[in-house]
């Protein structure tokens, strides 16, 4: 081997006899100049020998393995040179097939870095950098403490549709008592309000000139205009202010029988600086109602199509957004709940419990109360419960940038603080109490499962967010999608000499690639492989080889038949199908055998037809079945069920059983015959056109399978 060593090296010792062999090849070859800038190679054989290194003679030993390395550099040169970076990452075992040594291989390692220098009282840590690879998985812990005595912001959102006047009227006492009673859980207790109906357009409210403005017109009652939100009161500490606001509203009216709430929950959610939501707080937002909601695509009874778009768009703290936007969908409410950090609690009355009961599933951090009638003490008690149950609870919502959602996978695994992994459905909330001043540690798992389409590297940031805090963890992960040699195979470094001062080196991207290309192609390769040194490298497929001088081959490109390839009954080679025995055709789907097509009387296609690939094709289309037995269109006449062979079944005799069987299964039954007719027969009983013949002595009344009895006229015959 030219400028290189050849070593036969047996060994038996595994991964102590490499380090071994690698040690001695080093320090005999950094004795040799003629070796120092070439190929060592270590090749495998079937039966000990003795191996030589520069010539001298060593002892044989048992042999493991084959490995190949460069002395002079820790890049392997113009390996794929010219090719894509998806034809230059893959698995190890077909980069090694490809020709790129063990050595030069790139295997980006997995990081999980956690910045502590951010402090935080709630969630820690609150800032975690990763790098993935495609395939691979990386997991972390967040920690999610509950502090006592939060501060707390209730903001109610009520229904003010006329169906709500009592529960209205109940509502007035609660502020004083609700932040007495709350003082067992919170020092500092806010309220807010606001009042809903439904969008003011029709058929969700009469739009008649009368009623805009005063729906209760027919009943001579002063109503309020029906509006789809109406943000009343900032959040405040000062109860008197609450029930003072309280008193002053009144109710209004509509048309249909579900409410706005959902529409309205939205802005009450986003609409920060206005409600007044405070940051260090506890958020709740209670929804107060006797009907369902209305849901999204349902604004397109009043022609309004546009989908919402999260926003805020409230003018003087009014919705001007009612008229123009569809309400929102599901998944946008719990999208804006949770990044503004609110609970939500539903009060409700006792026959829309259900309705209510399978939309909450869809919210995280919600919480559904029933009552019989909105009367204070219910309503403060109703409160006080969805509190302390929701705090009693932890759980996260992980989210992945839009853009690369479908890339990355995530999984949550909650340990409660009684050591429990107990959890919900979906395996992100702890179902055991969770005490206040305790931690819930929850274990995430993000994998990565490819690469953008570009094959660039891409950052893209995590979101874990548990529910209801106001503090949340910030992943930043990196993809590693391309190594750190370009596309030609060369070492970034272009100040690096790859021939040490002992030669020069020939651009292999210069030299034409003869030998590459097919009489008449305008690619090398045909498109499935590289160009090196002149000869084809084929790609490597999932679906099979691809193999030829020009890759002009694949054992994968045959027709398929019942989704197998060749029909699952021959292999394909150079995109034909050589079939098995016994089959025949492009996809080895036709058999040979024509034993299907013989119809029960032994003939083929009841010698009708033909048989084509093992079905019966028939010479008359007015034919048709298995064996060309069927003929609608055909005339019922005698000629359809005569035959010379049958008239001699019917008038031998002597006939062996064999053949009397055969008669039976071929001809139509013999009912009678008449031998002493005198004279010519009348048009009456005989078909010229069917017989072909003047019946002059023999009558012969055939039964057909219609049941009808046929005349056949045939001439006197010595039988």
């Amino acid at each position: 081997m030219q400028n290189g060593l050849l070593l036969n090296y047996e060994t038996s010792s595994g991964q102590q006899a490499l380090n071994h062999q690698r040690s001695l090849i080093h320090s005999k070859a950094r004795k040799h100049d003629t070796v120092a800038s070439g190929k060592l190679v270590v090749q495998l054989h079937s039966k000990s020998a003795k191996y030589l290194l520069n010539e001298k003679t060593y002892q044989p030993v048992p042999f493991l393995f084959q490995f190949r390395f460069l002395l002079s550099s820790d890049m392997q040169r113009d390996f794929l040179h010219g090719a894509g970076l998806s034809r230059r990452c893959g698995l190890p075992v077909n980069l090694q097939k490809q020709g790129c040594g063990p050595e030069f291989m790139e295997h980006p390692d997995v990081k999980v870095e956690v910045n502590a220098t951010i402090s935080s009282t709630q969630v820690s840590p609150q800032d975690i950098s990763v790098t993935l690879r495609p395939g691979s998985e990386a997991s972390f812990i967040v920690a999610v403490k509950q502090l006592e005595h939060y501060p707390v912001d209730l903001y109610y959102l009520v229904d003010v549709s006329a169906s709500m006047q009592e529960n209205l009227d109940h509502l007035k006492t609660v502020g004083v008592a609700l932040s007495l009673r709350m003082t067992e859980h919170s020092s500092d207790l806010w309220l807010g309000f606001g009042s809903f109906v439904d969008k003011p357009v029709s058929p969700y409210i009469n739009v008649h000139p009368s009623k805009i403005n005063n729906p209760c017109s027919d009943y001579e009652i002063r109503c309020r205009p029906a509006h789809g939100f109406h943000h009343v009161l900032s959040m405040t500490g000062n109860m008197s202010e609450f029930t003072r606001v309280i008193k002053r509203q009144r109710i209004s009216g509509n048309m249909d029988t579900p409410e706005g709430g959902l529409d309205a929950m939205l802005q009450a959610a986003v609409c920060q600086r206005a409600i007044g939501w405070r940051p260090e707080a506890k958020r709740l937002l209670l929804l107060m109602t006797d009907q369902p909601s209305h849901l999204a695509l349902d604004s397109r009874l009043a022609g309004i199509v546009v989908p919402h778009d999260g926003l805020c768009h409230l003018e003087n703290n009014v919705y001007t957004g009612s008229t123009t936007m569809d309400h929102p969908s599901l998944g946008q409410l719990s999208d804006k709940l949770l990044e503004n950090y609110i609970y939500s609690i539903f009060a409700v009355e006792k026959q829309q419990y259900q309705w209510y009961k399978d939309l909450v599933h869809l919210l995280p951090g919600s919480f559904l109360g029933k009552l019989g009638l909105f009367q204070a003490p219910n309503l403060i008690e109703l409160v006080v419960d969805a509190y302390k149950r929701l705090l009693s609870e932890v759980a996260v919502s992980v989210s992945v940038e839009d853009k690369a959602l479908s890339r990355y996978w995530v999984s949550v695994s909650p340990l409660c603080p009684d050591g429990s992994t107990a959890k919900d459905q979906t395996g992100q909330r702890c179902l055991s109490r969770v005490f206040f001043v305790s931690q819930v540690y929850f274990n995430i798992t993000i994998g990565l499962r490819s690469c953008p389409d570009d094959g660039e590297d891409e950052d893209v940031t995590v979101m874990v967010r548990p529910i209801g805090y106001n503090e949340s963890t910030v992943v930043r992960i990196r993809s590693k999608c391309r190594c750190s040699c370009g596309s030609t195979g060369r070492c970034r470094d272009d100040n690096q000499s790859p021939c040490t001062g002992s030669g020069l080196m020939r651009d292999s991207s210069t030299d034409a690639n003869r030998g590459c290309r097919a009489d008449g192609a305008d690619v090398d390769c045909s498109g499935r492989g590289v160009c090196e040194c002149g000869r084809c490298v084929c790609d490597h497929s999932r679906l099979g080889t691809v193999y030829g001088k020009y890759c002009e081959r694949d054992d994968f490109s045959c027709p398929y038949k019942e989704g197998l390839l060749c029909g699952g009954r021959g292999v394909c080679v150079s995109g034909e199908c050589v079939c098995e025995d016994g089959w025949t055709g492009d996809s080895c789907g036709c058999p040979v055998s024509t034993e299907t097509c013989q119809s029960p009387d032994g003939l083929l296609c009841g010698g009708r037809g033909r048989c084509v690939c093992g079905k019966c094709v028939c010479d008359d289309p007015q034919h048709s079945g298995d064996f060309c037995e069927r003929c609608p269109a055909c005339q019922s006449s005698c000629q359809s069920y005569w035959y010379p062979s049958c008239v001699e079944c019917h008038l031998s005799h002597g006939l062996t059983q064999k053949e009397g069987g055969h008669c039976n299964n071929t001809c139509a039954p013999l009912v009678g015959y008449k031998d002493d007719v005198s004279g010519t027969a009348t048009a009456s009983h005989c078909f010229k056109s069917g017989c072909g013949v003047i019946c002059m002595t023999v009558q012969l009344l055939f039964l057909l399978p219609s049941g009808k009895l046929c005349s056949l006229c045939v001439l006197p015959s010595p039988l």
